[in-house]
C-alpha cells in the first residue's frame, strides 16, 4: 500500500459512518468500467421487455411470499 493510499485510509477512518458510506459508494463508482453502458443498455431492455408483459398481461406474477417459498422448498 502506498504512503497516500495509507494517509488516505487513515483520514477516511476519522469520518463519520455516513461519510465514509458516501467516500466508499464513490470510490467503487470510479472503478466501474465505462464499457458497462452496454450491461446497462442491455439491463434497459430487459426492464422494458417486463414491464410490457405486465402491462399486457401475459407476465406471470408471483408474490414476494410465494416466490421464497418456493426457494425454501428447492434447497431443502
Amino acid at each position: 500500500m502506498s504512503d497516500l493510499v495509507l494517509e488516505l485510509s487513515q483520514q477516511a477512518q476519522s469520518l463519520g459512518a455516513q461519510d465514509r458510506a458516501r467516500l466508499a459508494e464513490l470510490l467503487l463508482d470510479s472503478i466501474h468500467l465505462k464499457s458497462d453502458s452496454t450491461i446497462d443498455d442491455a439491463w434497459d431492455a430487459e426492464l422494458l421487455r417486463r414491464i410490457d408483459e405486465v402491462d399486457r398481461g401475459i407476465a406471470v406474477l408471483v408474490s414476494a411470499k410465494d416466490a421464497f417459498a418456493q426457494v425454501r422448498r428447492a434447497i431443502q
